[in-house]
């Protein structure tokens, strides 16, 4: 690989990109009106989310209130013995709620002074989880702890309260959830769009063809191609924090260098992708199908909109195959937790794994000369 040749190639990406004003506008405008509108939309869902269960009375009361919970099907109880054990569930993301039982539960029951009180503690990161665990516990554990009631006829007053607690998002506002998922989303489908339509252009023109029988390598043409793309989709990610801290609020907790570093990354894996659409397809619109095809299961099964744990196992499965899902668990875990290298290396290693598959695939796709 030589400097002045793929210094050519840079140059020449990044004139043709510059020169196409309607190419820099999808650019720019695409990925802010995605995150603006994003920012809004929540979903409802919640089915057999696991729920971390701290039972420090463990009484046949309270022991029964659990088994009225797990019998309703929304919650999976996961009985932890500590507080310390809970909070790792939490943090580690294990569970996405947690419900503790204080070790005088039964007592304050069979008093009868006080409604017993039970705390729920949820990870407010997770906004849409959270938010509806909230309502479902709420109803769920009130209506459980009516069958608690003292003997003889109900009163005012009988069965169990909750006090609750988020972590990481105290308010539950559902916009750093979603700005956080909004990037998976454009670096994933805008990225590939952009990179297959254009690269398909080229070779009904004749172009790539005239450039893969010059003295370039394979290796120089596909960093010639992605480099200057990378790029613009890098700022595209400062300009979108920015965008996000300023009009709606929501800046990384977490450390800003990392996550624009990750996201580059993981616009090179897109990219990648991009070529390979292109090199399987005849026309621009097949190569918009076929993006279009591909983004359907990146919306529903990475975890953007909908939560992954509402899922049924199998489709739970099926989400790790996509690069999506565990840049958008970057992401949010960046952006909400402020979690660092020591608790996002499993999700950066599987990126890692799909960089170096899709890039080697995309180089064997620059190789094939005319």
């Amino acid at each position: 690989m030589r400097w002045r040749r793929l210094r050519t190639l840079l140059v020449r990406e990044g004139r043709a990109t510059l020169r196409d004003p309607f190419t820099i506008t999808i650019l720019v405008a695409v990925p802010l009106v995605a995150l603006l509108a994003f920012g809004f939309v929540l979903s409802t869902e919640v089915k057999g989310l696991p729920l971390a269960v701290l039972d420090a009375s463990d009484t046949p009361a309270s022991r029964r209130l659990i088994a009225d919970l797990a019998a309703q099907g929304t919650f999976v109880p996961r009985r932890v013995v500590t507080r310390a054990a809970l909070e790792r569930a939490l943090v580690g993301g294990a569970v996405s709620a947690a419900l503790v039982v204080p070790p005088d539960f039964d007592r304050a029951r069979a008093r009868g002074a006080d409604r017993p009180q039970v705390q729920l503690v949820y990870d407010g990161a997770e906004a849409v989880l959270a938010g509806n665990a909230e309502g479902y516990l709420q109803a769920l554990v009130e209506a459980a702890g009516a069958t608690l009631a003292r003997p003889g006829a109900p009163r005012a007053g009988d069965g169990v309260t909750v006090a609750e607690r988020a972590l990481f998002n105290p308010t539950l506002d559902g916009k750093p959830f979603m700005v956080a998922g909004t990037f998976g989303f454009v670096l994933s489908f805008l990225t590939i769009l952009i990179t297959a339509v254009s690269i398909v252009n080229e070779r009904l023109g004749g172009t790539f063809e005239q450039l893969q029988v010059t003295p370039a390598t394979s290796v120089e043409i596909l960093l010639g191609k992605v480099l200057p793309m990378g790029a613009i989709f890098t700022l595209d990610v400062v300009l979108m924090v920015v965008v996000a801290g300023v009009v709606l609020g929501v800046w990384p907790q977490g450390s800003v260098l990392l996550f624009v570093g990750v996201s580059a990354y993981y616009v090179s894996i897109s990219l990648a992708a991009g070529l390979l659409i292109s090199a399987t397809s005849e026309t621009a619109n097949e190569a918009v199908q076929k993006t279009v095809l591909v983004s359907v299961p990146l919306v529903q099964l990475s975890g953007f909109i909908f939560p992954i744990r509402s899922m049924p196992i199998p489709f739970q499965w099926a989400t790790t195959l996509f690069p999506a899902t565990h840049y958008i668990a970057v992401t949010r875990g960046i952006y909400l937790r402020a979690e660092g290298l020591t608790t996002l290396w499993p999700e950066l290693l599987a990126l890692l794994g799909f960089g170096v598959v899709l890039i080697g695939l995309a180089l064997r796709t620059m190789g094939r000369r005319p």
